[in-house]
């Protein structure tokens, strides 16, 4: 099992890792009757698809021993309606550090193929851009 989830009340949960113990609280949004006072579910599916392209990046940049510490990634949810849903995610993902072309597309390339990304649904447009420095 990975984790454990438990209704709190008042449109709000507790997610519990269960190797670590660590706890994420959701909250229903503001737009959807709740207080938005913690990440909402569909929040985390959004930065969900960040952190993994992140950490894969982290992993193709230890294999080409580059170093890519420091990477940050700016994301908006676009929810839909009928039925309510994440209609896009846009993901900007600024790193600290520039290589060669081929580098950065190979670091781009393995992003794009992260686990989270492959599981979402085929209508749900993502919009990721790279940020690199001059």
């Amino acid at each position: 099992m990975t984790s454990t989830v438990a209704y709190l009340g008042n449109l709000r949960t507790t997610a519990t890792h269960l190797a670590s113990e660590k706890i994420i609280i959701t909250d229903a949004p503001v737009d959807n009757q709740g207080k938005g006072e913690a990440f909402s579910p569909t929040d985390l599916v959004a930065t969900a698809l960040a952190s993994c392209l992140i950490t894969i990046m982290g992993i193709k940049a230890r294999d080409l021993e580059v170093d890519i510490e420091g990477t940050k990634a700016e994301v908006k949810k676009i929810m839909g309606t009928n039925p309510r849903r994440i209609v896009e995610i846009k993901i900007a993902v600024s790193l600290p550090n520039a290589f060669d072309e081929k580098t950065q597309k190979i670091l781009e390339k393995a992003a794009l193929t992260c686990p989270v990304a492959n599981s979402l649904h085929a209508e749900l447009k993502q919009d990721i851009r790279f940020i690199w420095p001059s």
